[in-house]
Parts: C-alpha cells; sequence; structure tokens
C-alpha cells in the first residue's frame, strides 16, 4: 500500500472505500494480493456487466492480440472496427427498427457526452440544454454542466453555463408530473427557459441515487420534445448495455431517443469505449470536426462484438437480466420490511436497483461492514446515502444470494447497533398547504 499513499493523488475514491491491493478476478470474484477473494457488487462501476475477463471474450482479444491486429486506429477504417459496426447493426439496431449513425468519440462515456451536447448545438443552433436534478453526466466541463451534484460541479472551478434544470421523475412527489411543468415553461416565453437544444436524460438516475422514471413520464417527455422540436438525448451510459433488461434502458417505453450515448459496458470486457448514436438528420460533422485520439481501441471493437455476438442474438439473456432483476427486487423489498424500523425504501429497474437508507453515515457503515464480510458494494446519491447495486449480469444466482445474504446480515448489525433510524423527509406534506398558509398571512 505505501506506493499508493507515497505518489497517487488524494483524489482517489473507491481505493478509500476498499483498502485491499486487488491482483486478478474471474466473473464477479476478484481476490486480493493475500488470496482473500469478494463477491464483486460494484463491476468497475457498471463498466463490467458480463463480468471480469469472460472467457469467451477473453479467448478472441488474445487471438487478435496474437495476431499483431491494429491496436490503435484512430477513425482509420480496421476489420476490428468494421465487424463490430456489422454486429451492432445486425443484432441491436435492427431488431428494435432504430437508424442511427455510429460516431466514435473519445474512450469514456463524458467524451460521450460532451460530442452530443455539441452536435445538438450544432444542429439547432441553440445553446440552452434542459437537464434535470439528480442528473450524472460526466466529469469535463461540458458534462458537468447538466450534471446536477453540486460537489462534483463546484469542482470545475468555474460557472458553468448552458444548462437549466429541471425536477427529475418523482422529485416533486409521486403526483407531480414534472413533465408538464417543462411542457408550460418551454410553451411560455415569459418563462426564463430559452428554448434549448436539447434535452438529456437517464431513464435511471444511477449515481443521482437509483431513480427510475416510469414509462409514461418518459414517453410524455419525448412527446413534448418533438412537440417545440427540441432534441432529446438518452444519456445511456451505465443503464444501457442491458442492466435495466433490455439492451438500451428506454426500449420499455417505446421513444427513439435523437441521440443516445453508450460507454461503460459496450466493450464488455471494461476496456475504453464509448459512441454517440444519432439519427442521420442529426449527423451534421464536418469531416475532423470531433475528434480524440484514443477513438480507435480496436481492442475494445473485438471484445464489443464478441459480447453482442454471445449475448445479444436473441433476447435469452436479456429475459435471464430480468429473471434476476425481480430476485433482486423481492430479496431488497423483504430487506427494506424488515429493517431501518419502515424507513429504508428500495427503487430502481432491472438489475439496476438502490436501498435508499436516507443517511450516507449509515449507507457507508452498511457498505464498509459488507466489505468486511467478502461483498464490495458501493453507495450513491447526493449524500452517498443510497446503497447501489452493480452486480454483473451473468453473476450465478449462488453468489447473488450470496451477496444480497451479506448485505442483509450487514445491515441488520449496523441498525441493531444504531440509536435511530433516520427519517427521510417530505417537502410536500404539512400540517397545512401553502395555499392555507397564504391565506392566514393575508
Amino acid at each position: 500500500m505505501k506506493i499508493f499513499e507515497e505518489i497517487e493523488s488524494e483524489v482517489r475514491s473507491y481505493a478509500r472505500a476498499f483498502p485491499r491491493v486487488f491482483d486478478r478476478a474471474q466473473g464477479e470474484i476478484i481476490y486480493d494480493l493475500d488470496g482473500n477473494q469478494y463477491i464483486d457488487f460494484l463491476a468497475g462501476a457498471g463498466s463490467l456487466n458480463y463480468g471480469h475477463n469472460h472467457p469467451v471474450f477473453k479467448e478472441k482479444l488474445l487471438e487478435y492480440i496474437q495476431n499483431d491486429g491494429i491496436t490503435q486506429g484512430l477513425d482509420l477504417h480496421s476489420r476490428a472496427k468494421g465487424e463490430f459496426l456489422e454486429s451492432f447493426n445486425e443484432y441491436i439496431l435492427k431488431p428494435r427498427d432504430l437508424d442511427y449513425i455510429v460516431m466514435f468519440t473519445g474512450p469514456t462515456g463524458t467524451n460521450a457526452v460532451e460530442a452530443a451536447l455539441k452536435i445538438a448545438r450544432k444542429k439547432t443552433g441553440r445553446e440552452n440544454i434542459i437537464s434535470f436534478t439528480n442528473g450524472w453526466h460526466g466529469q469535463s466541463l461540458g458534462s458537468l454542466s447538466v450534471t446536477g451534484n453540486s460537489t462534483h460541479r463546484g469542482g470545475a472551478g468555474i460557472a458553468l453555463h448552458g444548462s437549466t434544470r429541471i425536477p427529475y421523475d418523482g422529485y416533486l412527489g409521486d403526483d407531480v408530473d414534472t413533465t408538464n411543468l417543462l411542457d408550460k415553461m418551454l410553451s411560455d416565453s415569459s418563462s426564463g427557459v430559452d428554448k434549448p437544444a436539447a434535452v438529456i436524460v437517464e431513464t435511471v438516475q444511477g449515481e443521482g441515487g437509483i431513480n427510475a422514471a416510469s414509462m409514461t413520464w418518459l414517453r410524455n417527455l419525448s412527446d413534448i420534445c418533438k412537440r417545440h422540436d427540441v432534441l432529446l438525448i438518452v444519456d445511456d451510459i451505465q443503464a444501457g448495455c442491458g442492466r435495466t433488461g433490455a439492451f438500451f434502458s428506454f426500449e420499455e417505453a417505446g421513444i427513439y431517443p435523437d441521440i443516445v450515448t453508450l460507454s461503460k459496458s459496450l466493450s464488455g470486457y471494461g476496456l475504453p469505449f464509448a459512441v454517440v448514436l444519432m439519427k442521420p438528420e442529426v449527423d451534421q460533422w464536418s469531416p475532423g470536426e470531433h475528434n480524440g485520439t484514443f477513438r480507435g481501441n480496436n481492442h475494445a471493437f473485438v471484445t464489443a462484438k464478441a459480447a453482442i455476438d454471445h449475448f445479444w442474438k436473441d433476447d435469452t439473456f436479456a429475459k435471464d437480466v430480468q429473471r434476476k432483476g425481480w430476485l433482486i427486487a423481492e430479496r431488497v423489498d423483504e430487506i427494506v420490511a424488515k429493517y431501518g424500523e419502515g424507513n429504508f425504501n428500495s427503487h430502481g429497474r432491472g438489475m439496476f436497483r438502490g436501498i435508499n437508507c436516507v443517511s450516507g453515515e449509515l449507507a457507508g457503515q452498511i457498505t464498509r461492514k459488507c466489505f468486511q464480510k467478502g461483498l464490495i458494494i458501493e453507495t450513491s446519491g447526493a449524500d452517498d446515502h443510497v446503497v447501489k447495486f452493480l452486480c454483473p449480469l451473468t453473476i450465478s444466482d449462488e453468489n447473488l444470494n450470496k451477496g444480497i445474504d451479506i448485505l442483509e446480515q450487514a445491515i441488520k448489525e449496523v441498525c441493531a447497533k444504531a440509536d435511530e433510524i433516520p427519517e427521510e423527509k417530505d417537502f410536500f406534506e404539512g400540517e397545512y398547504s401553502v395555499s392555507e398558509e397564504a391565506g392566514k398571512t393575508h
């Protein structure tokens, strides 16, 4: 551990939560240098949906390297890129009737978001972007401008412009459809909201606390974008690639976004890889107008093709993810009902689920206790108050249940020692309504 403490930046975070030197991994199991094994419910922050070192992908990658295949290709045509595009088109786009142009950006999710925002502004000639409370889109300046978290936005060191924040689904309570507010503001020239180039949304907010939008809300949002001639960007970087039970998280809603960003598990192997998908009419780039040195990671193309060919030629894998999602939901609902004095709650979709512990301190105690027992699991949300499930989609039922057993035991032990379990504040419930209060004032 000494070398990390001596010269690695203080910015490191996961290493503080899981202070071990890790050495190897396979599937959903990761091992430290001492040979201790852990069930991985973190999975590279969602970049390892198919687990560590999947044997099918590894074989294809080793074969490609052994044959001196191109590693770094910039945006040159390469066999690996062409074969990825063929599989992606045949097994992902065509079966879903999606007509998208594929743009290869820099290797990370925030690169894809930056490109998406940039092309939306270029296409429409407008600057403003509508984003949502608790949204998370990356750490570069454009992505931070549409991110809700104040700590990370503050890290930019400068004022961030060009975005208007709107309440996400459920933010104003379950009875309020916040798309009506958006529709009203875009319809009113005096609302103070400039007509936007695009709306950017996560169908399930990962870092924001595993908030899942309803299908009705997503359809309403899509309709409003069409009505006002505004592009719809779905950030599917963490919720996509099967996490919710379908390859794209928006499929269940039946919407057709103008732009989609993908990264994280797209390569299948944890290799850096990101793309922007856009309708043909949106693709108005001039050659070289947006580029990046490492947009030609051919190793990632090889493993991404292997992932698509192995898991997405039919709906067998998707149905199994959905089954495991129901298993997680059932187990988690039981845990929530048993502990937390009624103040815990569960939300999410598919294998993208979280337990809201209300308190970040409490959630942190739970995840630390899990790690002591052999489970790696992280928190999310504005106050790190949500224990977040991101286990590999390929996890065995045995290890999935074992991991949840560890989590339950950790919650039981932490809650037993807690003096009280914090209760979530309801900002929309009081002794009397706002209108009644106003009447008393006047």
